[in-house]
């Protein structure tokens, strides 16, 4: 040790401690590269003869297996705060690439340690940050070290762009796809996997969408394949349930048509080391390569897919173009748009007599710019005039494409149990690799054959659960039709307005139907809504119906239904007249029975006379003046009526009544106080 290095090192520096700092870039660095470690662990002799006692030097290492380009290595920040706490007389690492790969950490650690006097001891010398040449010099190596980092960064990439850009750099494949003994791609040698990947995209093709290809998996009972990426078992293939991430995943993947692509997303370091990656359009891929290998579309497909994607993706984002159908009952959702301002309608939905009611709205500027709503229409006169246009206009290909519909489900029934007979293959082929691994193991290694017999039995269980549920999923979907049932269906087939009209049809399959001839439906509300059609392919139709109701309208009860309840009142109560009308099958606007409320509601709401009112305009007389006119009291009155001795006339349903007013040729007043026997015989006959 020479004399230079004594004279840097003080008594105050002995009085601390020694930190050295070892770090790997990588985990496989850690144990490919075990000398570099040796190296760096042996700079503690060096702290030893230059005075520092062993038990004195500190080692760092938790930052084993990670790059010096993080912020946020742990062991690191360790040491810049004991050095920052003026407990470190020293800080020794190999190289300064050790210590810090980015100028802003190494320059922090530099002034830090001039703050506090703190030496630094790389594998060429010792160095006082406090003095101005080796603070030079330590700037300058740092500044080499992360230039160093960016040289080595920049000829890896550039190698894997050039072999990128003849298609030849080995990336990781999507399940489905392998690298074959040559190194180039191709499909899966499984026939199971080849199957299911397949039907996952005619699926979509199907249903449109990516949620309704997961759930179509879901309701079949269908697994998807997947190989392990991590852990003692990866590359192995597992079955698990489709994840709705997962079918995007796959939808959006090039290489499933064929093409090499390579840069189709940026990556971005942030604030703490975190890094994040972003979609880049395909303009800005780095390299694209169409038909490059053997894929299970083509590229029209994909392209069509994310077509589709996007359009899914816009039903919620802000231009709110077209939507994939959905399962609610407007017929229209996601084609129609404004006559007015030429944007998308939105659908909303009401409740009207128990059922929704769906509603045609332009409000995008009216939400955006506070103002009101451009137009709204009522759907549901709307959507039964379109039907009926479909119906008209695809009657005389109705059985054309009735067979090729029948054809398809066949299809895809087949397919679907084909794929899930390979599922029971493959359990079946996995009990039996355990029953051959137990028979063959020896008998009297009981701990290998007991386990063997475990994994053998769940094998077995598996096999049965899978069996089992193949059965129940072929006997429910009934695969096979019988004659009598085609013929049925063909019957069915020939008259496709019933086919449309049939309850048990699904709005959904309706909507894919109209969307299969209609591109759009643009609206003008007036004094009758004019619904204009464009037909694929150009055509058009236009169809003028009948403005809806209003709300007041539709709660107007019928004049026809006022004019019988006026007529009624003439000889009738509220009860009674509500009796009489629910008889002859009418209603109110809502489509509910009468009561003597809702008859005396409308009663009030019309104006119309009560009968009370209507007795007393001919002179009919109350209990009390009838009493007061015969000077007798209001009992006696009541009496002679249940005799027959009064005229009375019910004017409401408590009962209560008007009476004739009484002859002028009346007995005398005693006689009309007690009437003789026989005159109350003769009254009751």
């Amino acid at each position: 040790m020479n004399r230079e290095l004594h004279s840097k090192v003080t008594t105050n520096h002995l009085r601390r401690l020694a930190y050295l700092y070892v770090r790997q870039s990588t985990l496989r660095q850690v144990f490919e590269n075990s000398e570099s470690t040796k190296r760096q662990y042996a700079l503690r002799e060096r702290a030893v003869a230059l005075g520092w006692p062993l038990d004195r030097v500190v080692v760092v290492d938790s930052d084993l297996g990670q790059s010096g380009a993080d912020s946020d290595r742990q062991g690191f920040q360790k040491l810049v705060a004991a050095v920052g706490m003026g407990e470190v007389g020293i800080v020794l690492g190999l190289e300064v690439s050790r210590l810090a790969r980015s100028s802003a950490d190494w320059h922090r650690l530099l002034e830090i340690c001039a703050l506090t006097e703190t030496l630094i001891l790389d594998e060429d010398g010792l160095y006082d940050p406090g003095h101005f040449n080796d603070r030079l010099l330590l700037g300058l190596k740092g500044t080499m070290s992360e230039a160093e980092l960016h040289v080595l960064r920049a000829r890896l990439i550039g190698g894997q762009r050039a072999k990128a850009s003849r298609g030849e750099l080995e990336l990781r494949l999507p399940v489905g796809l392998v690298y074959g003994p040559d190194g180039k791609v191709g499909l899966d040698p499984d026939q199971q996997v080849q199957g299911t990947v397949r039907s996952f995209f005619e699926t979509f093709r199907r249903a449109g969408s990516a949620t309704a290809t997961v759930r179509s998996f879901r309701e079949q009972g269908l697994l998807f394949p997947r190989r392990l990426r991590t852990g003692p078992r990866m590359g192995e293939l597992i079955w698990s349930p489709l994840l709705h991430w997962r079918a995007l995943r796959i939808l959006s993947n090039p290489r499933y048509a064929g093409a090499f692509a390579y840069g189709r997303t940026a990556t971005r370091r942030l604030v703490g080391g975190k890094t994040t990656a972003r979609r880049l359009p395909r303009e800005e891929w780095h390299t694209l390569i169409l038909d490059a290998h053997p894929g299970y579309i083509s590229w029209a497909d994909y392209e069509e897919n994310l077509r589709r994607l996007q359009e899914n993706a816009q039903a919620n984002g802000s231009e709110r173009r077209k939507s994939p159908p959905r399962e609610g009952p407007a017929l229209l959702q996601g084609l129609v748009i404004c006559g007015r301002c030429g944007e998308r309608m939105t659908v909303r939905y009401y409740q009207h007599r128990g059922g929704p009611i769906p509603e045609y709205v332009c409000q995008r500027d009216g939400i955006a710019n506070a103002r009101p709503i451009c137009q709204r229409v009522r759907g549901s006169d709307l959507d039964r005039a379109v039907g009926d246009l479909l119906v008209e206009t695809v009657s005389p290909l109705a059985l054309e494409v009735a067979l090729a519909v029948q054809d398809e489900l066949q299809t895809r029934a087949e397919e679907a149990d084909r794929l899930r007979r390979q599922q029971v293959e493959r359990a079946r082929y996995e009990a039996e690799l355990a029953q051959r691994r137990y028979l063959r193991v020896d008998p009297d290694n009981r701990l290998v054959a007991d386990s063997l017999e475990a994994d053998w039995n769940a094998k077995l269980r598996a096999l049965a659960a899978a069996q089992e549920e193949y059965e129940r999923r072929r006997e429910a979907e009934g695969l096979f039709v019988d004659g009598r049932q085609r013929t049925q269906i063909m019957a069915l087939a020939v008259d496709f307005p019933r086919l449309w009209r049939d309850p048990s049809t699904p709005q959904r399959e309706r909507k894919r139907m109209l969307r299969l001839l209609v591109e759009d439906v643009t609206l003008v509300k007036g004094e009758a809504i004019t619904c204009y059609l464009r037909f694929k392919g150009g055509a058009s139709r236009t169809l003028s119906v009948p403005a809806p109701l209003s709300l007041a309208e539709q709660r107007k009860t019928d004049a026809a239904v006022i004019r019988a309840i006026d007529v009624l009142l003439d000889d009738h109560t509220d009860e009674e007249v509500a009796a009489i009308l629910n008889e002859r099958g009418l209603r109110t606007s809502q489509g509910i029975p009468f009561t003597r409320l809702r008859v005396g509601a409308l009663r009030h709401a019309h104006g119309l006379a009560d009968r009370f009112s209507r007795l007393r305009v001919e002179g009919k007389l109350t209990l009390a003046e009838m009493a007061a006119r015969l000077d007798v009291c209001t009992a006696t009155v009541k009496q002679w009526r249940d005799y027959g001795l009064l005229v009375a006339y019910v004017y409401n349903d408590k009962g209560e009544c008007l009476f004739d007013p009484p002859q002028d040729d009346l007995p005398v007043k005693g006689k009309w106080k007690r009437p003789h026997r026989q005159t109350l015989r003769a009254a009751h006959g």
